[in-house]
């Protein structure tokens, strides 16, 4: 027997309903429209999760980069010189310290490689990253970034999710749930696999909560991509023969509609039947966003894809992708670091030197030439970037030539889509170890980023388990110094 359905339910799931008529304009437009409210935003339909949506206000930036930076860059290292630590080598700590995780606290340890000052604003950057110090007038170096935790599960999630506590939405899930995408054939949340998987838990790649959509719709989760072919075995077709795909795909697709039309709660249905269609619009799209082949040998260059380092063309194929999935309207790509058998990540607890300029020369080039690519082709002021790992390191030594977590301060920048270029905010101590003014959470980060994107943190909410919950928290301040 079939279940009743009112009047508002029927318009709700009906296709070519009432309901869908208000939404047509915005649904046909690959453009968002500025100064009109979410005010709070809920689901724009249930028959489109992903469609483009109104932010609060013009925003300066359309899609974000995320260039996550697995480990914890040291800050004394690369963006944050410290002449007081060259003054002090080899003595013991005058500062008060926290415990770090290992209680391995050793003399003070200056860094290895030299600062130079770039660009016309001078900005100060180690010899790890000359090519990123070539783009120095672009970026923003917040000095004083804080963690909430210096273990790498808690601090990775909490830097993606922020909050420690699981079953929180990734930030670029809630970036999905505001603006949708203006994409028809993409996600709006895309997932660049360069090998390197995040400590947050042991759960596969497919359920990461730090790329999930936790208590939001499935919809909006990160779609994990390779950066080479096959770039998603889940999605690639197993049929041979198209006409049988088609066929099967329009068997499940009169199995939901019958569903549908038999029960009167079936959101699950429609996400499924929702995910199907997509899946098939993305094997085509996804395949044609990855295939680098037609990019000229002069941009392959720039991005250090004929470098002697293969990681370094790994990473330089990933920051290729994501400008092509920028291009394409993408608006949250983020990709983590290849699987480096030669180094630990960012996690240099030993052999600093030779783990940091290992990683150094992965990413170097590729990030300059995403960076330089962007701007040449008039897309930097739309796209915001941002390079952040989840905590910084001591300025002190693990063991004999290491360096522990520091969740007390380090440094992280930003770039393009309405950040004011070639600036540094705040500072930490003079050894490089702790904020103690201006400090910033990754709430103020996200808070900044949605910004940045048009969207009012504070009214970005979705109703979970009784209360109106948002990314930031009860938290998150904008900072007017670091924006354009």
């Amino acid at each position: 027997m079939n279940r009743s359905i009112d009047r508002r339910d029927f318009l709700k799931r009906s296709s070519m309903g009432f309901g869908m008529l208000s939404l047509r304009n915005l649904m046909q437009g690959n453009v968002l429209a500025g100064d009109s409210p979410l005010a709070p935003l809920a689901p724009l339909a249930p028959l489109a999760p992903l469609a483009p949506r109104i932010p609060h206000f013009a925003p300066k930036a359309r899609s974000v980069i995320f260039l996550y930076m697995d480990g914890g860059v040291s800050q004394v290292d690369s963006f944050d010189p410290k002449p007081q630590l060259d003054k002090e080598n080899g003595q013991l700590p005058k500062f008060k310290t926290d415990a770090t995780v290992f209680n391995s606290k050793g003399n003070l340890l200056k860094s290895p490689w030299e600062f130079k000052n770039y660009g016309q604003s001078g900005l100060p950057v180690s010899g790890l990253f000359p090519h990123i110090g070539s783009c120095a007038d672009d970026l923003c170096v917040i000095r004083s970034m804080t963690a909430f935790s210096p273990n790498h599960p808690n601090a990775n999630y909490a830097l993606h999710c922020g909050h420690m506590l699981s079953g929180r939405p990734s930030m670029g899930a809630c970036f999905s749930y505001g603006l949708g995408t203006l994409s028809q054939n993409l996600r709006s949340y895309v997932v660049i696999n360069g090998g390197l998987v995040p400590l947050a838990d042991s759960s596969p790649w497919r359920t990461r909560p730090t790329f999930g959509s936790g208590f939001l719709p499935v919809n909006h989760e990160g779609t994990i991509i390779a950066h080479k072919h096959p770039v998603m075995n889940n999605i690639l077709p197993q049929e041979k023969v198209s006409e049988l795909q088609q066929k099967k795909l329009s068997f499940i697709d009169k199995i939901d509609r019958d569903l549908l039309n038999h029960y009167h709660h079936a959101d699950q249905v429609q996400t499924a039947a929702q995910n199907y269609e997509l899946a098939f619009r993305m094997q085509m799209e996804v395949l044609e966003v990855s295939d680098l082949s037609k990019e000229s040998a002069a941009t392959k260059s720039l991005y250090g894809m004929n470098a002697p380092h293969d990681q370094t063309r790994n990473y330089g194929a990933q920051c290729l992708m994501a400008r092509r999935l920028v291009e394409q309207g993408v608006g949250f790509v983020e990709f983590t670091m290849p699987d480096d058998k030669g180094a630990d990540r960012w996690d240099q607890h030993g052999n600093l030197i030779h783990g940091h300029e290992r990683n150094a020369s992965t990413v170097d080039q590729p990030i300059a030439g995403l960076i330089k690519d962007l701007k040449s082709r008039g897309l930097l002021d739309s796209t915001l970037i941002v390079f952040s790992d989840e905590f910084g390191r001591t300025p002190f030594s693990q063991g004999k030539d290491g360096r522990d977590h520091n969740p007390q301060g380090f440094s992280i920048w930003l770039a393009g889509g309405g950040i004011k270029g070639g600036t540094i905010y705040s500072t930490i101590d003079d050894y490089g170890y702790r904020a103690i003014e201006k400090k910033i959470t990754v709430h103020d980060l996200h808070a900044n980023m949605m910004h940045l994107m048009g969207i009012n943190h504070t009214k970005l909410t979705y109703r979970y388990s009784g209360h109106d919950v948002r990314l930031t928290d009860d938290h998150g301040e904008i900072i007017p110094e670091i924006l354009a």
